[in-house]
């Protein structure tokens, strides 16, 4: 029996209350490594063995079908689901759960018959607009049944030419819940990430770029060569030497051949390797060592970067530059899972994707990826760290930058570091605290208010935060969250009734609370709260994330 992660049981509430109280379609943002799959297998078991529904689950990879098949197993073993996949030589079509790689299935909706509930896992594969076979596979499946309901799960929630995958007219509407990055490694849940940059650099400003990506053949020469290649095989191997397991990701087939080559001739590294055209026994067997630790490198280009569970993956060596920053962000995503053996992952980045795109925990989507402006992570000279443009001095080794110069100050669209270990945590005593119905400026009135709450830290020294009780989505899940750790009361519709409540003595008094700051962020975030003990409740019926007999689609 498989027990959900706190935020993962959050994600679900956030699902129901979504397909219950609005009739378009929810995604749920979760980082890579972050547990997608528990949450859908979990979302199976209620909508069969409680609503008597019928699901299917769709991916784009034969090891994300796996993944799924194993997770359902586990949380629900009494159920039985089918698989429909060339790749796993399975065509189960009468089960109440079917597992589908799209490749398979775009064409088959007919034979598939009718689902109530459709999870698309990577859902930002779904294009806007076009006949690809997500957009094929849905259409049909929503004549078939004009009432089904379509979720969707991702750790990307956005296409560089296109935006936010969530549109009013698209196949997913509205997000309704998202956890960072930095949430989860904050709670132990990912592997922290500690990054340097490549001594030696390609540079990438002579390359064409072609529906939003550099062109594919310009790269690989850029990359490809000689003594590129070895400069980078050298400092992989130097920084990677106490590391157990190196994933390395490649420009082309060629240049990754090339590294396999330079690491065996040059540092006697058997190297492994897997590309499209790998056969897939020997794919599945030199995956199968790296997963075991029986490889400790390996190299690959553009098959792991979606779908590939190693959580021994201790190192990430980016020796391809990318303008896409959902590929930058499934790239280093590799490292992310943990292990017991790793502390952390080191991403070595020779591509110059750091400085581009910014941290991976909060990038930047914007078509302008590089050129003007101030980039959004800066290099140490002396010890290559990639660290936040706002220190003046490297946090790693001491190194002072210089004073920057007034005149070429210019907008920027992120200052973050690499990842949320470059941040500032500061624990304060609460003084008072004064609770007040925020109106936005402009706004009309009907528009929703907010609770602000002010924390008296010291002498004119005030830290701020907004409960949004009056919002919908994910606002409304935090304002609920933050409501229940302060009160056994119903959660309030209103700021007002929260207020009402409050003056009433219905909510614990706050002690403390922790505050981070980020080098170069404009805004400060509170992240903790030190409570005091819980007021009585009033004798009205408690709150439940959502009830099982109700159906939400």
């Amino acid at each position: 029996m498989l027990t959900l992660r706190p935020y993962q049981e959050e994600v679900k509430t956030a699902v129901y209350h979504h397909l219950r109280t609005r009739d378009d379609n929810p995604c749920a943002v979760v980082p890579t490594a972050g547990g997608k799959t528990p949450i859908m297998a979990s979302i199976c078991k209620d909508a069969v063995m409680q609503w008597n529904g019928r699901v299917l689950i769709l991916a784009h990879v034969k090891e994300l079908l796996e993944q799924t098949a194993d997770k359902l197993h586990t949380v629900c073993p009494e159920l039985q689901f089918g698989v429909y996949s060339a790749g796993l030589k399975r065509r189960d079509t009468d089960r109440a759960v079917i597992i589908a790689g799209i490749q398979s299935v775009y064409k088959r909706a007919c034979e598939l018959d009718a689902f109530d509930l459709v999870m698309v896992d990577e859902a930002h594969l779904i294009p806007l607009e076009g006949d690809g076979m997500y957009r094929q596979f849905l259409t049909d499946a929503q004549v078939i049944n004009p009432n089904l309901r379509i979720i969707g799960f991702t750790a990307t929630p956005f296409r560089l030419k296109t935006g936010t995958i969530c549109t009013p007219d698209g196949f997913l509407n509205h997000i309704c819940y998202e956890v960072g990055v930095r949430e989860l490694i904050r709670d132990g849940f990912l592997s922290p990430l500690v990054t340097k940059a490549g001594k030696t650099k390609a540079d990438t400003t002579s390359l064409h770029v072609r529906g939003g990506e550099f062109v594919a053949n310009e790269l690989e020469d850029l990359m490809d060569r000689g003594e590129l290649v070895e400069a980078a095989c050298a400092e992989i191997v130097e920084q990677a030497g106490n590391r157990n397991s190196t994933l390395i990701f490649a420009a082309g087939v060629n240049h990754g051949m090339h590294i396999v080559e330079a690491l065996q001739r040059v540092h006697q590294i058997d190297c492994g390797f897997v590309c499209g055209a790998t056969p897939t026994t020997q794919r599945d067997e030199t995956l199968n060592r790296f997963k075991s630790g029986d490889l400790n490198y390996l190299c690959n280009v553009n098959v792991l970067t979606t779908g590939f569970d190693a959580p021994n993956t201790d190192c990430v060596a980016l020796v391809r530059p990318t303008m896409s920053p959902g590929l930058y962000y499934q790239m280093v995503g590799r490292g992310f899972r943990l292990h017991p053996d790793k502390d952390n992952c080191l991403v070595l980045d020779f591509g110059g994707n750091v400085l581009r795109h910014g941290p991976v925990d909060s990038i930047q989507v914007s078509a302008k990826t590089c050129g003007n402006g101030e980039a959004p992570a800066k290099e140490c000279p002396t010890c290559h760290a990639l660290i936040a443009t706002g220190y003046a001095n490297c946090p790693h080794c001491g190194h002072e930058f210089p004073p920057p110069e007034k005149k070429k100050h210019k907008a920027t669209a992120c200052e973050a570091g690499i990842l949320s270990e470059q941040v500032t945590t500061t624990k304060y005593t609460v003084k008072d605290t004064f609770y007040d119905v925020h109106t936005k400026r402009n706004a009309s009135d009907e528009d929703p208010k907010t609770l602000r709450v002010d924390y008296h830290i010291g002498y004119r020294k005030v830290k701020s935060e907004w409960v949004c009780f009056e919002h919908s989505g994910y606002a409304r899940q935090k304002a609920v969250n933050w409501w229940n750790q302060r009160s056994p009361d119903p959660v309030p519709e209103t700021a007002e009734r929260a207020i009402e409540i409050i003056e009433g003595g219905g909510l614990a008094s706050t002690l403390s609370i922790t505050v981070r700051s980020v080098a170069g962020e404009p805004y400060e975030r509170i992240i903790d709260h030190e409570l005091g003990p819980l007021p009585e409740a009033l004798p009205v019926g408690e709150f439940e994330p959502y009830d099982l007999d109700e159906v939400p689609f």
